[in-house]
């Protein structure tokens, strides 16, 4: 099993290459000339995508081929006082830049919508938002040029003191979004309410592709082991909306996420760094069905802990791990 290596929008090693440099309401309704407060909006994008590249650019010299990008790479392009403003008239070209690096380098790219993104909702005014900010993740994926093996992810959102009738919401709302949105999204369990299980139902009646989240699954679950989930979870990639990976002319890789707890009082936060062993324990079991699998690292030093997993699991040479690159190894049952 081919096994790569991501992580999340920073990078401790790139200095001064923030992706998610923003302005607040209050400072943009301070300036009194509003042509001009949306040319700064405008230029402090640009330099958000500048520095996306940048950071593309060093993934690619340490082998890194699955990041995730940064949400906020607009300031407040989906809030309501903003809505006559089109960001993506000024910033096409930068958009595309990023796209073309993503494409000529056989990049794995998403995004991951925050919390308030929530189709689980009772209340359609949160709803009208979520789409509005689901719309707005398509809108930059569409402007790089990306097809929709560029994925957003979210979670399934609140039970609302109703869980069956809350997954039931999702479906529903599900069902009525663009094609363009469902085809990009994937789901994945939380660490709170939908466990892995529960998760991996609504992937089947919806046909989304599940995201499994290591650290969530450990804290979260229904008393079963995250690989006896796993050949369920196999199937939701091979389904119409996971998209065929045009590089490898097979289905698109399955995605998890892996983190390790901060610590025993604090298990659901995340770690600095990644511990291999849960994760490699994983692997294993899954690695007779699984040809290849993309693992993105949530830890708290983004990159650094890739790096410090890729000089730990060197370690495991004589367990069956095999160092292929700096971000990939090949990894046997």
């Amino acid at each position: 099993m081919i096994v790569r290596f991501g992580y999340v929008a920073m990078s401790m090693s790139v200095q001064d290459a923030s992706p998610s440099k923003t302005m607040t309401l209050t400072s943009f309704r301070k300036l009194s000339d509003r042509e001009a407060a949306i040319r700064k909006l405008e230029r402090i994008a640009e330099g958000n995508l500048h520095n996306t590249l940048r950071l593309l650019k060093h993934n690619y010299a340490h082998d890194i081929r699955v990041y995730r990008f940064s949400s906020k790479l607009i300031p407040l392009a989906t809030h309501e006082d903003l809505q006559d403003w089109d960001p993506f008239a000024a910033l096409g070209d930068a958009f595309g830049e990023v796209g073309r690096y993503v494409r000529e380098h056989g990049m794995r790219v998403s995004f991951h919508p925050d919390h308030f993104t929530v189709l689980s909702t009772p209340r359609q005014e949160v709803l009208r938002n979520s789409i509005r900010d689901l719309r707005h993740h398509v809108a930059m994926l569409k402007a790089m040029g990306l097809n929709a093996t560029a994925k957003n992810n979210i979670h399934i959102g609140g039970a609302y003191k109703d869980k069956p009738s809350a997954a039931e919401r999702f479906k529903e709302h599900f069902r009525v979004l663009e094609r363009e949105i469902q085809e990009r999204l994937t789901l994945e369990n939380d660490d709170k309410t939908f466990t892995a299980a529960e998760t991996l139902e609504v992937c089947r009646a919806t046909g989304l592709p599940m995201v499994l989240d290591l650290h969530h699954q450990w804290v979260n679950n229904d008393g079963e082991q995250p690989w006896e989930l796993w050949p369920g979870i196999l199937r939701t990639w091979s389904g119409p909306l996971a998209q065929q990976d045009a590089d490898r002319d097979r289905p698109l890789p399955p995605k998890i996420h892996v983190s390790s707890p901060k610590s025993e009082s604090d298990p659901r936060s995340h770690a600095d760094l990644v511990d291999p062993e849960p994760l490699l324990a994983f692997l294993r079991r899954i690695a007779d069905n699984t040809p290849a699998v993309d693992v993105m690292i949530e830890a708290k030093h983004k990159d650094a802990a890739l790096f410090d997993l890729m000089k730990h699991l060197a370690g495991y040479s004589s367990e069956g791990v095999r160092i292929l690159d700096g971000a990939s190894i090949e990894i046997r049952g």
